[in-house]
């Protein structure tokens, strides 16, 4: 039995893929956030959502969704954390559409964890260069744009 010769197909799509690279990317980025930030007790994704509710500009859950490009699904469930935890509690239902606000735990969480977030965020942003960064994140805002077919 001969083995069939390699696919250059598939070679490209390992070096070109922009999912893949987007994902290893948010995965690896995660992951050392979450690791930065363990000693606060909060993950990255955590954080960030909590940071988001404290604005107290978000309409609904559906439209925080939209905002952050996530399933509403799983905001939903990490919502339902955050209030198991009693850092953020329902203060509006309107229908379907639900409103949360962040706590005084969920403050005093948030507290805690800036200084490690922003460790995370020097040790990033230091390694990579801050105007490498500034031109990959106005880049990543004209890819997502570009994903949801606007110009």
């Amino acid at each position: 039995m001969t083995t069939p010769a390699p696919d250059p197909r598939l070679d490209d799509i390992a070096r070109s893929c922009v999912a893949l690279h987007i994902r290893m990317t948010a995965r690896a980025v995660t992951r050392a956030y979450d690791e930065a930030m363990r000693p606060s007790g909060l993950k990255i994704t955590q954080f960030v959502l909590l940071s988001a509710l404290s604005t107290g500009q978000w309409k609904s859950v559906t439209e925080l969704a939209e905002r952050f490009a996530l399933e509403r699904t799983s905001l939903t469930r990490n919502l339902q954390l955050l209030a198991a935890e009693g850092m953020v509690e329902p203060v509006e239902c309107r229908g379907r559409a639900s409103v949360y606000a962040v706590t005084e735990k969920g403050r005093a969480a948030i507290e805690a964890a800036i200084p490690h977030w922003r460790a995370a965020q020097d040790k990033i942003e230091g390694g990579f260069g801050e105007e490498r960064w500034r031109e990959t994140r106005d880049g990543l805002k004209a890819l997502r744009r570009a994903a949801r077919g606007e110009r």
